[in-house]
C-alpha cells in the first residue's frame, strides 16, 4: 500500500495531526465529565444528586419539613452539550477521512481542483461549527454553573451542601475556541492549494 507519509512534513498534514488530537480532547473533556451536588442534612441524613453529558438537570427532593421546603436544581443544557460534542466528533470524522486522502490519493490532490476546494470548503464549514458551538457551550456552562451554585440555593433545612468543581469543562470551552483557531489557521495552507490562489497550477496527468 503506497502511502505518502511526507504530507506530514506540510503545514497542511501537521495542522490535521492537531486537528484529531484537539477534537478528542473537546469533546471527551465534555462527555467524560461527572458532577454532582452533597446534601448533608439534619439526623445524618445525606442526599447525592449525581449528573453528567448531555446535562438535563432535574433534582427535586424534600430533605426535611413539609413539602414546600424542597431543593430544586433544574436546567437542560443538553442542546448545547450536543451541539459541542456532535461538532468534535463529525471534525474528528472528517480529519481522519482527509489524512486518509492525504496519505493514498495525495496525486490526485494535487492534480483534481476540486479535491483541495472542497476540503477548504469542508474546513470553512467545520470552523464555523467550533465557533458556533463553543459559544453556545459556554453559554451552556454558565447556566450549569448558576442552577448548580450552592448559593443560590433555597436552604429551609440548613443543609451543608457540596459541589463538584467544573475544572475539566472550562477546559472544554477553552479547547473549543481553541480549535477554532486550529482550523481558521488552516485554511490558509489549503487556500494555497486551490485554483483559487493565483501562483498555484493544476496538471493534468499528461504534465499539460
Amino acid at each position: 500500500m503506497d502511502l505518502n507519509f511526507q504530507v506530514f512534513q506540510e503545514p497542511r498534514g501537521i495542522m490535521r495531526l492537531l486537528h484529531f488530537v484537539f477534537s478528542i480532547f473537546a469533546f471527551a473533556t465534555v462527555t467524560g465529565y461527572s458532577g454532582y451536588e452533597k446534601f448533608e442534612c439534619k439526623d445524618g441524613f445525606e442526599s447525592f444528586f449525581h449528573y453528567d453529558y448531555p446535562f438535563a438537570l432535574h433534582y427535586n427532593e424534600s430533605l426535611c419539613g413539609p413539602k414546600s421546603s424542597q431543593y430544586v436544581i433544574i436546567g437542560d443544557f443538553s442542546g448545547d452539550a450536543k451541539f459541542f460534542v456532535a461538532t468534535g466528533v463529525l471534525a474528528l470524522i472528517y480529519t481522519l477521512a482527509i489524512i486518509f486522502v492525504y496519505l493514498k490519493f495525495d496525486t490526485l490532490y494535487r492534480q483534481n481542483p476540486r479535491v483541495p476546494l472542497g476540503d477548504f470548503i469542508v474546513t470553512v464549514v467545520l470552523g464555523v461549527f467550533w465557533l458556533s458551538s463553543s459559544a453556545a457551550w459556554a453559554n451552556g456552562l454558565t447556566g450549569l454553573k448558576y442552577v448548580t451554585d450552592v448559593t443560590s440555593f433555597e436552604n429551609p433545612c440548613g443543609c451543608v451542601i457540596t459541589s463538584s468543581s467544573f475544572s475539566s469543562l472550562n477546559i472544554s470551552v477553552i479547547l473549543g475556541f481553541l480549535n477554532f483557531f486550529l482550523w481558521a489557521a488552516d485554511l490558509w495552507f489549503l487556500y494555497k492549494e486551490t485554483s483559487w490562489f493565483q501562483g498555484n497550477k493544476f496538471h493534468t496527468t499528461s504534465g499539460v
